[in-house]
């Protein structure tokens, strides 16, 4: 029984490292880049909205948060999960929304404007 409690324990304390090392990797990563400069206010409350809770994303939000870039994006969504405010909040289902969002707007700022195609074939 005593080897049952050390085994828990030990698992409880390789956890919560691991959740600090995840949470600290994560800020290594927003200040290396300087994540939370590269989006104005407006944008940041529309991707929020958007991954966190029902909203969609304008298109120049979505041009901001392509040129934040896919490791600042995860690295700020991932530290807003790991924040006790969300902790109700379905990390598969706020990871999967990420992932769309993301893919969305990459796709919106790489396909060319239906206007600027007119002006190619001219």
């Amino acid at each position: 029984m005593a080897s049952l409690n050390v085994c828990s324990a030990v698992l409880v304390l390789f956890l919560t490292c691991g959740a600090a090392m995840a949470s600290k990797e994560n800020d290594q990563i927003i200040k290396e880049n300087n994540c939370e400069t590269k989006m104005g206010l407006p944008c940041v409350l529309e991707a929020f909205t958007c991954i966190f809770e029902t909203g969609s994303i304008s298109n120049k939000c979505c041009g901001e948060l392509v040129g934040l870039g896919k490791v600042c994006h995860s690295a700020l969504v991932k530290r807003t999960l790991e924040n006790p405010l969300f902790k109700d909040l379905s990390p598969a289902t706020i990871i999967a929304k990420s992932i769309q969002t993301w893919n969305n707007c990459l796709a919106l700022v790489d396909s060319p404007s239906p206007s600027a195609e007119g002006y190619m074939i001219a």
